[in-house]
């Protein structure tokens, strides 16, 4: 894969504390890619075995699935599939070898296609899973033997939408209809330690926010919010226990929400309801089973950050600008603190949190993003 080189733009610390008293976090900022306008739609971000990020990402100027990754001291970046509308719902993972694996939606053809990429060490291969009008709403994660699993919708005619599951089984592709009708939007999948596969997703049917898990013979659905139009901008991971913890927008009422499994019940929560928040959510769990969440805030053109402190919420702006944080995609490090990638002003960003200002130099150091201190000014490209 041909280095590009690091479009960087600057790198600036942020102390935007919002919200509840909580331990300060320095935010630095990347431009990662910018060859032209609407570059970084869809970013799926994962950190390798070393904790440096990896993003796939669309890049709508080109109509081009493409992929950046970070080399000791400088970003590779990698044009995987440029039929001119291949590239969109992406979601990254990486192996055991740190080797990256994509679902995402190829429109380029006279349908839409659900296709996978994967990284032999040498090229990429970009088999077609699925034809028609399928590739949606894509989620992948691999399993223990590093096999890919998908979950992804089939938009087949207006209010069908049926959420699909796909797997491989180390010789072949697996196929299946998780829910038919108009089920299939927003999904987002997780495997469990017995490589069982969970998706959450948005059910168009009656506008409720759904949880699907197999159990080795069967789908159990479950209802985890309603009423109104809750479910949308979906995420969901699984905690050490298994349990699943899922991110996602109140469309009625403009709220980033969160839902989590007990062992029982489902118990759901508001984190932010200032403004029009909570599209594009991603969310992880921490070590300690805390939530930890990226989204978009739509009324200001924010990227924000929301952590569970063991009583209350905490919130930070990371990034503002007119469309700085839609696409997000969050990842937590060994220890602990947040790096997303997301789509600002055209391009395609990351960020990632320091403790504390003097562990700021040393982060940027340990990067190879050491210097000074320059504040990014955002740019938009008309």
């Amino acid at each position: 894969m041909k280095a590009l080189g690091m479009a960087t733009v600057g790198v600036v610390c942020l102390l935007l504390l919002a919200g509840p008293a909580h331990a300060e976090l320095v935010w630095h900022i990347q431009t990662v890619d910018s060859p032209g306008c609407f570059v970084g739609y869809y970013t799926s971000l994962a950190l390798d075995l070393n904790g440096c990020p990896h993003i796939s990402y669309y890049d709508d100027y080109n109509g081009a699935l493409k992929y950046a990754s970070w080399t000791d001291s400088s970003w590779s970046i990698s044009t995987i599939d440029n039929g001119g509308g291949a590239g969109t719902w992406t979601s990254l993972a990486l192996d055991a070898s740190d080797y990256p694996h994509i679902s995402y939606l190829d429109a380029t053809t006279t349908g839409s296609d659900l296709k996978y990429a994967s990284w032999g060490g040498s090229s990429w291969t970009t088999p077609t899973l699925d034809s028609g009008m399928f590739g949606y709403s894509t989620s992948l994660a691999l399993d223990a033997n590093d096999c890919p699993h998908v979950t992804y919708s089939d938009w087949y005619e207006y209010d069908k939408c049926d959420l699909k599951y796909a797997y491989w089984d180390g010789s072949s592709w697996t196929l299946s209809t998780v829910v038919s009708g108009n089920a299939g939007n927003f999904a987002s999948l997780a495997l469990d330690a017995g490589d069982n596969p969970h998706i959450s997703y948005f059910d168009g049917s009656d506008d409720d926010l759904k949880y699907a898990s197999w159990d080795g013979s069967s789908w159990g659905i479950q209802t985890v919010d309603a009423p109104g139009a809750v479910g949308l901008y979906t995420c969901l991971a699984l905690d050490a226990d298994g349990r699943p913890h899922i991110s996602y927008c109140d469309w009625t009422n403009y709220d980033l929400k969160y839902a989590y499994w007990d062992g029982t019940s489902w118990h759901t929560r508001t984190v932010d309801s200032g403004g029009n928040v909570g599209e594009w959510t991603s969310l992880a769990v921490g070590a300690n089973g805390y939530p930890h969440i990226s989204y978009f805030d739509a009324t200001n053109g924010d990227l924000k950050y929301a952590s569970w402190e063991g009583s209350s919420w905490a919130t930070w702006t990371v990034d503002a600008g007119f469309a700085a944080g839609a696409y997000t995609s969050l990842a937590l490090d060994a220890s602990g603190y947040p790096h997303i990638s997301y789509y600002c002003n055209g391009h395609l960003n990351y960020a990632f949190a320091t403790p504390e200002p003097a562990t700021c130099v040393l982060a940027l150091l340990s990067l190879g993003l050491g210097g000074a201190f320059v504040r990014r000014r955002n740019r938009w490209c008309g």
